[in-house]
């Protein structure tokens, strides 16, 4: 029945609409999958770039504005695109030593309240940086240094797409855990 209307009348009579939700989740964790794999070969990237800066200051002293600030062009899609990645993976950052001794339950309920609290603030970051990045845009934001990079905005603007990613990656989140908490017995 793929494709069609998925709710289902539960046994307590409410309407349910689980294999929607999975397919949902999955979908959500297909593209931040895509989207971490793609965006980690920037880190190949940065390191052959900083091996260049570095072979081309000391070796020839020669130097370039544009490498260096390449640099943290690069690494800024790296983190705002990786958190979503390392979030789908389990590979951010927890407080191990509390979480560890909770019951399955109750770290369902923390991953549950932490992914709430992971929209809201980065609903808050999109919400705050959109006029930044407007703003960067209006007056034609450019590197100050000679030799800069130009379109600094094209920059600013990663902030809220990644911001917006990492919510998708938190709503994935909580389909999964309201899935397993559903599954739990009481």
């Amino acid at each position: 029945m793929r494709g069609r209307a998925t709710a289902r009348r539960s046994t307590t009579g409410r309407f349910v609409a689980e294999p929607a939700a999975r397919g949902v989740r999955a979908g959500i964790e297909r593209f931040i999958d895509l989207t971490g794999g793609a965006t980690s070969w920037l880190a190949l990237a940065i390191v052959v770039l900083m091996a260049v800066n570095v072979l081309l200051r000391y070796l020839f002293s020669e130097g370039s504005v544009w490498g260096q600030e390449l640099e943290w062009h690069l690494l800024a899609p790296l983190i705002l695109f990786g958190m979503s990645y390392a979030l789908l993976h389990g590979e951010h950052v927890r407080v191990d030593v509390l979480y560890a001794g909770f019951s399955e339950r109750r770290k369902l309920q923390v991953d549950l309240l932490s992914a709430f609290l992971c929209i809201a603030i980065s609903a808050a970051i999109i919400w705050l940086s959109l006029q930044y990045v407007q703003q960067s845009y209006v007056i034609g934001e450019r590197s100050p240094d000679p030799g800069g990079l130009t379109h600094r905005w094209v920059l600013k603007a990663l902030i809220p797409i990644g911001f917006a990613v990492l919510i998708l990656q938190c709503v994935a989140i909580v389909l999964g855990t309201l899935e397993k908490l559903k599954a739990l017995k009481p």
